[in-house]
């Protein structure tokens, strides 16, 4: 049996890996407050990776709908 290509809850779980990116972001900018300076480097250049891809998918979220 085929698997049913289903893209009619797509928006709900965009919106989840938001809500889960966002969490991801605030808990990694608290541990790079008690960082050195070599891991707070990496931990702020991975966070703007996450807010680069939250608007990625806000994006796909307004297509979806």
């Amino acid at each position: 049996m085929p698997n049913l290509d289903n893209r009619s809850d797509n928006a709900e779980k965009l919106q989840e890996m938001v809500q889960n990116t966002i969490d991801n972001f605030n808990e990694a900018k608290e541990t790079a407050e008690l960082s050195n300076e070599k891991d707070r480097s990496a931990i702020e250049a991975k966070n703007q990776r996450r807010l680069e891809s939250i608007d990625s998918l806000k994006s796909e979220i307004k297509d979806e709908s």
